[in-house]
């Protein structure tokens, strides 16, 4: 392109019609392709970061949900505040960064190696030293790269910290929105107004400090480029000019051929200022993308890292090991914990038992440990057998729920053995209903069956008119008769909090689990539904184990685990009557 827009001036300096009507031609039908190549970069520019990012989020969620990292990143690990904005913005950031190294670092490059031929050509025509130009150029290029680089800010901590503060934004607003109702009801507005705002400001001056860094940064960039470096181009235009072999006098005459003579020589030359002026124009923006790709690289650097970090937390997540600032002090552990580098080590051991005629949860020694290394029970031993009904109680923050979080597995076992029947296929093992169920995202029969498939659901054999009968044995039929099984609605909004609680019995009836952990999972349920719901459990051989404040459950268990709130507790058998009452 550069080589035809000299030719086409060469041939308007000669006054030849009909060579720049053919050269414009040429220069339009090479146009069509080149136009077609830029716009094919751009666009498989794009489908390389689309390919990065989906290969990295693929990535992501695997480690993400492997052994329920969901859970142990947010409530086990203090490494990571917005593992969500990780997973989205980051990684979409990054993916496009390292996609756009193609166009801001190869493609230069392959530009200034055909530029650089593309000179020395034009300069063997004019029999000029083709060196000196490019010695020039390299010399003042190479200095202003070594500048640049010595006084450049260090853009990437700068943006990694700018990304940080971000997520910790969006996390505030993740969490107005999840406690909206609770934040309503305790008329928090202001104390969440101005941690936004704290959070908000945070940010707004980590961008202003990048803005700050870059304005004299930027100065100096458009310095050298714009000025420096067009000089430095005026210079190597001119050196094949004025020490070419050919000199040029003014000479005035009459003489056809020997005028002749002279345009032809202004019009080679024309041409190849004009030539060298678009090489250098394209060179110069070659060598500005360059340039500028240092800041775009330190920036990559920045996402890098917390791309990068966010892998490292899920992996060592996966394997039991987390970090998280504790506030209890090591003396005071009296050797239940064992610490190294300042972390509690896990040395604990969970054995899956594969006696298909053994269901028994054995707990050997085992203490109920916070994630903050708070201990709640020095010590637990206990042996659950099917058909043993026990009730948990205790005050609160005695460890009532710790202990199914230890049973279900979420809480590292720090000490001691916990033996859990292995889990068979299409048979759960214990199933666990909390006193705030979640409800998911799709139809009433997504509801129930949850967390089963539809696939699952059919594969185990479970009609339609059998969920409706479970949903009978919880008095919610009339959901059934109200909407239709396979309408998806926003369920958490629809249902009330005792049908909410309901709609989780409904899944331990469909599921039919060995063990039913049962955390006051009906307390806004009516006595008369509740005392249907465990007799209707106890018929279909489900151990249960409940935690409660309500006396009349009391009756449908044979056991009883009771925590004093100091670290003691006491296992033993339920008295009749007698026992109750008290």
């Amino acid at each position: 392109m550069s080589a035809l827009e000299g030719a086409i001036v060469k041939f308007i300096v000669r006054k030849d019609v009909k060579q720049f009507g053919i050269i414009l031609l040429k220069w339009f039908g090479i146009a069509i392709p080149a136009t077609f190549i830029n716009s094919m970069i751009r666009f498989l520019e794009s489908k390389l970061s689309l390919s990065f990012r989906t290969r990295l989020v693929r990535h992501s969620y695997r480690l993400y949900f492997k052994n329920q990292n969901y859970y142990r990143v947010s409530n086990l690990d203090g490494r990571l505040e917005n593992a969500d904005h990780r997973l989205t913005e980051d990684i979409a950031v990054f993916a496009s960064s390292v996609a756009h190294l193609y166009s801001s670092v190869t493609k230069p490059c392959l530009d200034l190696m055909l530029i650089g031929f593309a000179l020395m050509r034009s300069t063997q025509k004019m029999k000029a030293n083709i060196y000196s130009g490019p010695i020039l150029a390299v010399a003042v290029i190479s200095l202003t790269a070594h500048i640049m680089r010595v006084v450049s800010p260090k853009f990437g901590q700068l943006v990694a910290e700018e990304a940080n503060r971000y997520g910790y934004l969006r996390h505030i607003h993740s969490r107005i929105i999840t406690n909206s109702e609770e934040i309503a009801f305790y008329g928090g507005h202001k104390v969440e107004l101005q941690q936004l705002r704290q959070a908000y400001n945070r940010l707004v001056n980590q961008m202003n400090n990048i803005f700050t860094q870059k304005l004299w940064f930027v100065m100096l960039e458009q310095f050298f480029m714009k000025y420096v470096w067009s000089g430095t181009g005026m210079v190597m235009v001119s050196l094949p000019i004025l020490t070419s072999g050919a000199t040029m006098k003014t000479i005035v005459t009459k003489d056809p051929e020997m005028k002749e003579v002279l345009d032809s020589t202004v019009s080679e030359r024309t041409q190849y200022l004009t030539t060298a002026r678009n090489l250098l124009i394209s060179a110069a923006d070659a060598i500005e993308r360059l340039m500028s790709s240092y800041k775009e690289i330190v920036a990559l650097a920045g996402y890098t890292y917390r791309v990068a970090g966010m892998m490292e937390v899920f992996e060592e997540t996966a394997q039991g090991i987390y970090h998280k600032n504790t506030v209890v002090e090591y003396k005071e552990m009296n050797g239940i914990i064992e610490f190294k580098d300042g972390k509690p080590i896990a040395r604990g051991r969970i054995i899956y038992t594969d006696t298909p005629n053994d269901m028994t949860i054995t707990v050997r020694a085992v203490p109920v440990i916070t994630p903050n290394c708070d201990i709640v029970v020095p010590s637990l031993t206990l042996c659950i057998e099917q058909g043993m009904h026990l009730l948990i109680t205790g005050p609160n923050g005695c460890g009532k729920s710790s202990l199914f979080r230890i049973l279900s597995g979420l809480w590292p076992i720090y000490s001691g053995e916990l033996y859990i029947p292995r889990p068979v296929e299409d048979n759960l093992c214990m199933f666990y209903i909390p006193q705030r169920p979640y409800m998911s995202t799709g139809s009433l029969c997504d509801q129930i069956i949850y967390p089963d498939s539809r696939e699952d659901m059919i594969r185990k054999g479970v009609t339609e008119n059998e969920l409706r009968d479970i949903l009978k044995m919880v008095c919610l039929e009339q959901i059934a008769q109200r909407d239709n099984f396979h309408v998806v609605r926003d369920w958490k909004d629809i249902l009330s909090g005792g049908e909410k609680q309901r709609m989780a019995i409904a899944r331990l009836f469909y599921h039919r689990p060995r063990y039913a952990l049962l955390d006051e999972c009906t307390s806004a349920v009516s006595i008369d539904v509740e005392s249907s719901i465990y007799e209707i459990a106890k018929s279909m051989d489900i151990t249960l184990l409940t935690i409660t404040h309500r006396p009349t459950l009391w009756k449908f268990h044979t056991h009883i685990l009771e925590f004093d709130g100091q670290g003691g507790w006491s296992f033993r058998q339920m008295e009749s009557n007698e026992q109750q009452k008290s």
